[in-house]
């Protein structure tokens, strides 16, 4: 995997940059092939010692027994990947799986046309079929994928897809692991440095424009902070990109579809209220041409839109007010569970609360979507934002079989829990009772 990702990083970058029709080598580089190297350093350095089988404690009433946990492979695993990142949400769950010794077979996405054949042509090159193959085609053969006898299939992509997912895999009763959205609120404490918060939070919002599972989904900012917060947001948009429609930095809507459902949510929100702060300055060189939406705040959000109902997968960003700390709270467990929660400032308490009082798959404190790069941390959603986790060892695990051994010695105390049943049963149980 690493050779294959080494040798062809050329030909991946152009495939991704022209799947999207602008994406930068740099971002494909950095949240693509170095997130895969990663997580392939990661388990090569460890994966001797997540192999050997463990020893667990025997209790007392089983002595002079022993017990281990042997890990093995499930066996065949299949991988359906989106096309957001379409080569690191394709290749990581792969590694995990062939780390533990599992087949793969990859079913990547439709709308990276480009990118999923270079997958599956590179694949065939540096893999043995039976070890790990890729198949190509559309929706449909995206269901009949997924209704395959999988030993155990991974799915990354959007919660009304993951439940179409989980009912197809349900009929061979095929264990999942589902990679989801949602809302990730991003929270601003009363404290924080507007000045930092705001280049952080852009940075995990516009990386890919928006098009990241992880990115924040929505802002909750204190009252008297807002005007603040926008116009440093309004400043770090002009520094990270002085244009947009001629900036390679700056990365297409993967398509005219997913534009216009973009635009039908920013359009829907200033219908029913919100302010539209619009941060382009050079709409004249045709973004919306390149299919490139410009960085948008839309403030004074509330929960009748529909900006504030689904994923936005998008550069929109909806600003909601708050006044104190358990109203804070109190609107992100009024929603669905997110994939990520981000908060910026906050002394210890205040950060004590949010994290013990509110439930996300991950967190970042003051920045945006590291705690993705970290290997040693679980990656995976809760509630309607994933079923399962990845990454280093919880990847090995999620597709691994953790059998169960018990060996028992030649003389042990059970053989008097045989029949036929009288005295002896009943004062051995007695014992037993005693010191189990």
């Amino acid at each position: 995997m690493a050779a294959m990702c080494d040798r062809h990083e050329g030909e991946i970058v152009d495939a991704v940059a022209a799947d999207f029709g602008t994406r930068s080598a740099q971002e494909t580089r950095l949240a693509e092939l170095f997130m895969v190297r990663v997580g392939v350093r990661h388990a090569q350095r460890h994966l001797r010692a997540w192999m050997r089988p463990r020893g667990v404690p025997t209790p007392l009433y089983l002595w002079p027994g022993t017990s281990r946990v042997l890990r093995q492979p499930l066996g065949v695993v299949g991988v359906i990947s989106p096309w957001n990142y379409p080569v690191q949400l394709a290749l990581l769950p792969a590694v995990a799986a062939l780390a533990a010794g599992n087949h793969v077979l990859l079913k990547p996405s439709e709308l990276t046309p480009r990118t999923s054949a270079l997958l599956e042509r590179l694949v065939a090159q540096h893999f043995a079929p039976e070890e790990f193959a890729v198949v190509n085609g559309g929706p449909d053969i995206g269901h009949e994928f997924s209704r395959l006898p999988f030993d155990h299939l991974f799915f990354t992509g959007s919660t009304a897809v993951g439940r179409k997912i989980a009912l197809s895999a349900a009929e061979k009763l095929t264990p999942c692991t589902l990679e989801l959205g949602g809302k990730s609120p991003a929270l601003i404490h009363a404290d924080a440095d507007i000045a930092t918060v705001a280049p952080r939070l852009l940075t995990g919002k516009l990386l890919n424009a928006g098009q990241t599972c992880i990115a924040p989904d929505y802002v909750l900012a204190p009252s008297d902070r807002i005007d603040e917060l926008v116009a440093e947001i309004g400043r770090t948009v002009a520094a990270m990109y002085p244009m947009l429609g001629d900036n390679p930095d700056y990365t297409s809507i993967i398509n005219e579809r997913h534009y216009g459902r973009l635009t039908a949510l920013l359009e829907d929100a200033r219908r029913k209220g919100a302010r539209v702060v619009a941060l382009d300055r050079d709409s004249a060189s045709g973004v919306g041409g390149a299919r490139k939406m410009p960085p948008t705040l839309l403030v004074g959000v509330n929960d009748g839109m529909a900006v504030m109902q689904e994923e936005i997968f998008g550069p929109l960003l909806p600003i909601e007010s708050y006044s104190t700390l358990d109203e804070a709270i109190g609107r992100i467990n009024a929603r669905q569970r997110p994939l990520a929660l981000y908060m910026f400032g906050g002394d210890r308490a205040a950060r004590a609360r949010v994290l013990h009082e509110t439930t996300a798959g991950g967190v970042t404190i003051d920045d945006t979507l590291w705690h993705f790069s970290n290997e040693a941390l679980p990656f995976g959603g809760v509630g309607a934002s994933g079923i399962g986790a990845y990454h280093g060892e919880r990847g090995f695990l999620t597709f691994t079989h953790q059998k169960a051994v018990f060996v028992q010695a030649r003389f042990a105390l059970t053989w008097t829990l045989r029949p036929p049943y009288g005295k002896r049963f009943e004062t051995v149980l007695k014992l037993l009772k005693k010191i189990a």
